[in-house]
């Protein structure tokens, strides 16, 4: 059993995809993805919460500020990458995990067992990542 807590943010970016598969994607097009973050842990923190919501959000508009208004397709370190919504979402994932590992959630985030990122690309259709944090 889990309590969890639950931030959305949203980013916007642009990208081609490579490869049969994505038919007309593989043309540079645009994509507005609405960001969910959730964070689970087995027991309430001393101040009775999962995480601060106002710093988990800031945690997640920093990442997406990274990536937000970008050509993914311009971006070295997605260089030979197809940038997916399921790989948008491992990325986001690591990168709060990163900052959530440097303090930026406070040392009351020691307690924190597991991380959800799901990526909605639509009404209809949307990705996630969900891991084990350390």
């Amino acid at each position: 059993m889990m309590y969890t807590v639950c931030v959305r943010d949203h980013f916007m970016i642009a990208h081609g995809l490579r490869g049969e598969t994505f038919g007309p994607a593989q043309g540079l097009h645009g994509a507005t993805y609405v960001v969910d973050l959730e964070l689970r842990r087995p027991d309430l923190d001393p101040d009775g919460v999962v995480a601060d919501i106002g710093k988990l959000g800031d945690c997640l508009r920093a990442v997406l500020d990274q990536l937000n208004y970008r050509n993914l397709d311009e971006m070295p370190e997605f260089t030979g990458r197809n940038t997916t919504t399921e790989f948008l979402a491992r990325e986001i994932f690591d990168r709060v995990a990163a900052r959530i590992e440097d303090g930026q959630l406070g040392p009351n985030a020691a307690g924190l067992a597991s991380m959800r990122v799901t990526l909605r690309e639509s009404h209809v259709a949307w990705a996630a990542y969900e891991g084990p944090l350390a």
